[in-house]
C-alpha cells in the first residue's frame, strides 16, 4: 500500500481502540492518526495523545476537559482540543482524515458515525449499533455519499472476507458462529439461580462486562443477525447461528452451489481491524498463525432457544423492522445494566426484552427517521426501568 490512510478514531480508550492504535503504531509507513475522541479517561488519553500527537482531540465528558488540559499542556505542538458530544462529531467528521474507527459502544456512535458519513469518510465500522439501530438510516446514507462501510467485528469480517471474488448473486445462507458465553454447559433449568459473577465467566476469553452478559444470553449473535441483514442484504431466514465453542471459524457463508466457505483464525481483535483499516490490501503482521494441530478438534452444535430466548427476540425485532431493532437493542442495554446492578435476575433480562417490545410493535414505523430511532431508544430505556418494579408479578 503505497499511500498512508489518515485515520480519526472514535472510542480511543476502549479495547477497539487501543487495538486500533496497537496497529498504527506496528504500521507507522501504513497509517496515521490525525484524531481521536474518548469518553472520560483522561490519564490514557492523555499519554496516547502524548505517543500519536494527533491534530484534534475531544473527550465527551466535558468537565474533564480542563484535566486533560493540564495533563498535556507542555506539548508543542498542541492539538485541537474539544468537549462533549459536538466535540466527538468534529473529531468523526475531521477533514483530514480518510477512514473512522468507530469504537463508541452503544447509540452514543449513531451520531458521530452519521456525521463522519455526512463527511464522506470511510467507516472501519465496529459500533453495532451503527446498523442494529440505525440502519434504516445509515444505510441510504452510505449510498448517497459513496463511501465504504468495512466491518471491523470479528464475525461480520469473517462473513466480508468470504465474501471477497463471490458473485453479487452468489450468496446462498450465512452462518454466524458462538461461542454460547458462560452457560453454554450449563442445564437450562439452572438457569434461574445464576449470579452476575457466574455470567461474566466466559469460558474463552475477557471481555467488557456488558458484551460478556450479552454473550451469556446469546444476545450478542441476534444483534449480529440484524447487522448481518443490513451489511450483506440477506432476508432472515437465510441467515443463522451455530454454536462453535473452540471460536476458531469466526463465521461461514454457503453459497448457490452449496458450497461453504468460512475465515479461521486465533480469537484477536486486531485481524478484523487490520482489514477494515487496510482493505483491500493485505499486510504482513509477525503475530502467531493459527496452527491447526494445536487446535485439533473443531466442533459445532444448534443453540438451545429455550435457553436463549434472546434469539428469537432479535429474529423477530429485525424481521418487523423499522424501529424495533432499536428499542430490542436499547432495552438489552438497560436490562443488562439492571443485571449488573443485581437490580434484577439474569432470566428477567429477555422478560424485559419481550415486554419493552412486545409494547412498541403497535406504534412501529416501517421507514423511521433518525429522530424516531432516537426516541424509541430513548422509550425503551424509560419503559424497562419503568417495569422492572413489576417484575415480582411475573
Amino acid at each position: 500500500m503505497a499511500i498512508v490512510k489518515a485515520i480519526s478514531l472514535l472510542g480511543s480508550t476502549g479495547s477497539i481502540g487501543t487495538q486500533t492504535l496497537d496497529i498504527v503504531a506496528s504500521h507507522p509507513d501504513q497509517f496515521r492518526l490525525v484524531a481521536l475522541a474518548a469518553g472520560r479517561n483522561v490519564e490514557l488519553m492523555a499519554q496516547q495523545i502524548r505517543q500519536f500527537r494527533p491534530e484534534m482531540a475531544a473527550i465527551c465528558e466535558a468537565a474533564k476537559l480542563p484535566e486533560l488540559k493540564a495533563a498535556i499542556a507542555d506539548l508543542d505542538p498542541q492539538p485541537i482540543l474539544l468537549a462533549g458530544e459536538e466535540g466527538v462529531i468534529e473529531v468523526a467528521r475531521f477533514a483530514a482524515a480518510d477512514v473512522v474507527v468507530t469504537g463508541i459502544v452503544g447509540c452514543a456512535g449513531l451520531l458521530p458515525t452519521i456525521a463522519a458519513i455526512k463527511a464522506g469518510k470511510d467507516i472501519a465500522l465496529a459500533n453495532k449499533e451503527t446498523l442494529i439501530a440505525g440502519g434504516p438510516v445509515v444505510l441510504p446514507l452510505v449510498q448517497a455519499h459513496g463511501v465504504k462501510l468495512l466491518p471491523a467485528d470479528s464475525e461480520h469480517s469473517a462473513i466480508f472476507q468470504c465474501l471477497q471474488g463471490v458473485p453479487a448473486d452468489g450468496l446462498r445462507r450465512i452462518l454466524l458462529t458462538a461461542s454460547g458465553g458462560a452457560f453454554r454447559d450449563l442445564p437450562v433449568e439452572k438457569l434461574a439461580q445464576v449470579t452476575v459473577a457466574d455470567a461474566l465467566k466466559h469460558p474463552n476469553w475477557s471481555m467488557g462486562r456488558k458484551i460478556t452478559i450479552d454473550s451469556a444470553t446469546l444476545m450478542n449473535k441476534g444483534l449480529e443477525v440484524i447487522e448481518a441483514h443490513y451489511l450483506f442484504g440477506l432476508d432472515y431466514d437465510h441467515i443463522d447461528i451455530v454454536i462453535h465453542p473452540q471460536s476458531i471459524i469466526h463465521s461461514l457463508i454457503e453459497v448457490q452451489d452449496t458450497s461453504m466457505l468460512a475465515q479461521l483464525g486465533w480469537a484477536d481483535m486486531r485481524l478484523p481491524l487490520l482489514y477494515a483499516l487496510s482493505y483491500p490490501e493485505r499486510l504482513y503482521t509477525d503475530w502467531e498463525p493459527l496452527d491447526l494441530v494445536k487446535v485439533g478438534t473443531l466442533t459445532f452444535r444448534e443453540p438451545d432457544h429455550q435457553k436463549y430466548p434472546c434469539m428469537q427476540l432479535a429474529y423477530a425485532a429485525g424481521r418487523a423492522a423499522g424501529c424495533l431493532p432499536a428499542v430490542l437493542n436499547a432495552a438489552n442495554e438497560q436490562a443488562v445494566a439492571l443485571f449488573l446492578e443485581e437490580k434484577i435476575a439474569f432470566l428477567d433480562i429477555p422478560r424485559l426484552i419481550e415486554q419493552t417490545c412486545d409494547r412498541y410493535h403497535a406504534h412501529n414505523r416501517p421507514d423511521p427517521t433518525l429522530e424516531d430511532i432516537l426516541a424509541a431508544d430513548q422509550w425503551a430505556r424509560q419503559q424497562v426501568l419503568s417495569a422492572q418494579g413489576a417484575l415480582a408479578c411475573l
